[in-house]
C-alpha cells in the first residue's frame, strides 16, 4: 500500500461489511505489510473480532450500520480523523429472495438501503475525504445481476444495477483527483449468501474474487469481471430478445 501523506504514515484499509466473505477474501489476497492498519466495520463487534482472527493479523473494529445513513458522514469524519483510509472496500450486502420481498415490502426496502443507499452515502463521505487528500482507492462490489434484470431477482438486480451506475458515475467525478474507483462484477459467488442455491454458469468463489481484485489493484483497470469470461456472457445477455429472456429460468 502507498503512503501518500509521506514517510512514516501507516497505511489504512477499511472494509465496510467487515464480516463479508468476499470482502475478507480481498483483504487476505492483498499484499499488506505489517504496518498496514486493517479496519473491519459492521454492526456486530463480536462477529467482527472473529472475522479479524480469520485474517491472521491484528485488526481494528468499528461499529457501522449500512442502514443508518444519517450517521455515515459522522462515521467517516471520526474514522478519518485517525487517518483517511488509503483503500475502502464496500462489501456490505444482503440477498433476499424475490418471493420474500414481494410478500414483505419492508424486506425489499432493507435490501435496497443495504445494497445501494448505504453504499452511496458512505462512499460519498469517504470519497470526499480522499479527494481532499488527493489519493485513495475505492472498491465497489457490483454483480453480473446488474447487467440485466431477471424476473426471479428483480429487486436484488435493481440494487446492483443502481450501485453499478453510481460507481461508474462517481469514478468519472473523481477522475483526475488522485482517487480511483475499481468496480468489481462477480458472477454467482458460492458462499454463505447463496447457500442452498444452484450455482449459475461461470460461478466463482470468494477466494477467486479476492485474487482477481488484488491483481486488478496492482494495475490500472477500472472494471474487473470474475471470472474474466463473464464479460462475454454479459454481452450475450444484453442481446437476447425480451420475450425469450423472460422465459429463461437460469
Amino acid at each position: 500500500m502507498s503512503t501518500p501523506n509521506g514517510p512514516g504514515r501507516r497505511s489504512r484499509v477499511l472494509l465496510l461489511g467487515g464480516t463479508s466473505e468476499i470482502g475478507l477474501a480481498i483483504v487476505s489476497a492483498l499484499d499488506l505489510g505489517p504496518d498496514t492498519t486493517v479496519i473491519l466495520a459492521g454492526r456486530d463487534r463480536q462477529r467482527l473480532e472473529a472475522a479479524g482472527k480469520s485474517l491472521g493479523r491484528p485488526v481494528e473494529v468499528a461499529v457501522y450500520d449500512a442502514l443508518a445513513t444519517d450517521s455515515h458522514q459522522a462515521f467517516a469524519d471520526q474514522l478519518s480523523a485517525g487517518g483517511v483510509p488509503d483503500l475502502v472496500i464496500a462489501a456490505t450486502g444482503v440477498l433476499i429472495g424475490q418471493d420474500q420481498a414481494e410478500r414483505d415490502v419492508r424486506l425489499a426496502a432493507t435490501m435496497i438501503e443495504t445494497n445501494f443507499t448505504g453504499h452511496v452515502t458512505a462512499l460519498l463521505a469517504f470519497g470526499e475525504a480522499m479527494r481532499r487528500r488527493g489519493s485513495g482507492t475505492i472498491v465497489v462490489l457490483s454483480s453480473v445481476a446488474a447487467v440485466r434484470p431477471r424476473k426471479f431477482n428483480s429487486v436484488y438486480g435493481a440494487t446492483k444495477a443502481a450501485l453499478d451506475s453510481f460507481a461508474r458515475g462517481y469514478a468519472d467525478s473523481l477522475h483526475g483527483t488522485g482517487v480511483r474507483v475499481l468496480l468489481v462484477r462477480p458472477g454467482f459467488v458460492i458462499g454463505r449468501m447463496t447457500e442452498g442455491m444452484a450455482p449459475a454458469p461461470l460461478a466463482t468463489t470468494p477466494g477467486a474474487v479476492g485474487v482477481a481484485v488484488a491483481k486488478a489493484l496492482r494495475g490500472s483497470k477500472s472494471v474487473v469481471w470474475v471470472p474474466a469470461p463473464l464479460v462475454g456472457l454479459a454481452t450475450v445477455m444484453k442481446l437476447i430478445p425480451r420475450p425469450v429472456w423472460r422465459t429463461m429460468k437460469s
